[in-house]
């Protein structure tokens, strides 16, 4: 009897040693997720990686201080010290109770990654490809930014985008494969004043701008597509079924890959800004969620259209949906907010995002 007596003595404390482990350990990601956006993916890399599993290590930390709560446990100290950065960062993903959208009238936007009118959607291209102007001119909006854009013949680009979009002046820049050209198009009601392209050297991802004369005030719209991961998560599955081990070596080389370009790109993007003397609206597919190096350089003297008047989970990558915000509207600081929603379209792997803002 006295030894189960001892074994029973033991066991809370080993339960209890074990579950302040576990907590210490699920408090300190979450912390290195909140610190991800100080350091350049350039050079540390694998920190990206904790920003990206903000939203995963939150929800254990809450599940942990509500085991704790429910035990009565003085460790309840370490989730909640663990979460309370939290109350400063969550609004970037989720938004509870945004404003009202304001009265006036002002400038509409659409950034939306249409991922060559054949990621997800389950239509044929070019089916697709209606469904999405249709969609588009519905929309009213003054400026649609589109990211991997596809049409399979180069030379018919102008001439769709003409038919498609009466009224709207277009600027594009595509890249020509066997599958035809892909790229970026800015479309828009105002007229250009100017236009070029950011180099991101040997990618096939880039930034493109055009300036407006938007009612008087001029206006520098960046649309861009910054680096992806490479990865489609079904191919993934498939591919762990045979050599999971190359899976996984190929898998983390397109993690490096993709965490360690996209600052050089961004950093490229900014380096233009800061020549240009006109506002600049900053807009399309970052490829990076709110907690990331990428958001926090892009969003410095802008605002994030979906934390001034968002509502809801303000994800836009349509197969993880509610977990990735990557599809972002950065405006001036100048400017003022009025409203702002994601878009439950289904003809791309992203949702589109509209912002509307009054200068």
């Amino acid at each position: 009897m006295k030894g189960t007596t001892g074994y029973r003595k033991k066991r809370p404390l080993l339960l209890g040693l074990t579950s302040r482990a576990m907590m210490l350990a699920a408090a300190l990601l979450l912390w290195l997720s909140y610190l991800s956006v100080f350091f350049n993916p350039a050079t540390a890399w694998i920190m990206t990686i904790f920003g990206l599993l903000f939203i995963p290590l939150l929800l254990l930390n809450l599940f942990l201080l509500v085991w704790a709560a429910v035990r009565r446990s003085g460790a309840i100290l370490i989730p909640f010290i663990a979460l309370l950065p939290s109350l400063f960062v969550l609004g970037r993903y989720v938004q509870l109770k945004a404003g009202e959208p304001q009265a006036e009238d002002g400038i509409k936007v659409v950034s939306y990654n249409v991922g060559r009118f054949a990621m997800g959607s389950g239509l044929a291209e070019q089916q697709c490809a209606d469904s999405v102007a249709a969609f588009l001119r519905g929309s009213d909006a003054d400026i649609i930014c589109l990211q991997e854009f596809h049409h399979r013949d180069p030379k018919a680009v102008k001439s769709w985008l003409s038919r498609n979009f009466k009224g709207y002046g277009a600027e594009y820049f595509v890249y020509t494969d066997k599958s035809g050209c892909y790229g970026n198009v800015t479309l828009s009601r105002f007229p250009a004043l100017d236009k070029g392209k950011v180099d991101f050297g040997k990618s096939s991802n880039l930034a493109i701008w055009t300036e407006y004369d938007a009612g008087g005030t001029r206006l520098r719209v960046y649309n861009c597509h910054f680096q992806s991961y490479n990865i489609s998560l079904s191919r993934l599955v498939k591919s762990i079924a045979g050599d999971y081990r190359k899976t996984f070596r190929d898998t983390e080389e397109k993690m490096r890959t993709g965490i360690t370009t996209r600052p050089r790109q961004v950093e490229a993007v900014i380096r233009h800004i800061e020549q240009s003397p006109v506002a600049s609206l900053v807009c399309g597919d970052f490829n990076d969620n709110p907690l990331s190096y990428t958001y926090w350089r892009l969003c410095r003297g802008r605002k994030d259209s979906f934390t001034e008047s968002g509502r809801g989970a303000g994800a836009t990558f349509r197969s993880l949906w509610p977990l990735l915000r990557i599809d972002y509207v950065l405006y001036p600081e100048a400017f003022r907010r009025v409203s702002h929603s994601v878009q439950k379209k289904n003809f791309s792997d992203h949702y589109p995002v509209k912002a509307e803002f009054a200068l």
